[in-house]
């Protein structure tokens, strides 16, 4: 079963780190939510009964424990002081204009509530609405409804005018 489970993640850990940073706008953060996503697969991983794809299973695990995860930070409000230290990392062969443009739109999304930003993720992974119907476990239909008031949502941020 170990094997199974570490073969299993090794194939669709992109999953766990496209939720860890959507959720997560600094490294520690998406590392510590990495970490924690993976125990929560550990615990769950002997009542996957392979129903739905394991992907389909992993990415709803994955959102639960990002949810609660955040949940249980916002209770515990830490601080870290920043480093007086500069570091210097080359930017050579970077597409400045698409870089922002990227960072614009995880901005935006970071605006959206936890269920909302679980969504767009999904439908940015192209992920057809049945699969996103299954992973989020609501309605084909609500989906379609949440997605357009997404996309509404996000060009209202997006193009304030």
């Amino acid at each position: 079963m170990k094997q199974e489970f570490l073969d299993n993640i090794s194939e669709h850990q992109k999953i766990i780190h496209k939720v860890c940073s959507v959720y997560c706008a600094d490294k520690e953060c998406r590392e510590d939510l990495f970490q924690e996503i993976l125990v929560q697969l550990w615990r769950a991983y002997p009542s996957f009964k392979g129903e739905a794809k394991f992907s389909t299973w992993m990415y709803r695990v994955a959102f639960n424990t990002a949810i609660t995860y955040f949940k249980k930070e916002k209770r515990n409000v830490s601080t870290q002081s920043i480093e007086s230290e500069m570091f210097y990392i080359s930017d050579e062969g970077k597409d400045e204009e698409f870089e922002e443009r990227i960072e614009f739109l995880h901005r935006a999304i970071s605006t959206l509530s936890s269920i909302e930003k679980s969504i767009i993720l999904l439908f940015l992974e192209e992920k057809k609405y049945d699969e996103i119907s299954e992973i989020m476990g609501i309605t084909q239909n609500n989906v379609r409804v949440k997605i357009s008031r997404i996309k509404d949502k996000l060009k209202k941020i997006m193009n304030p005018s």
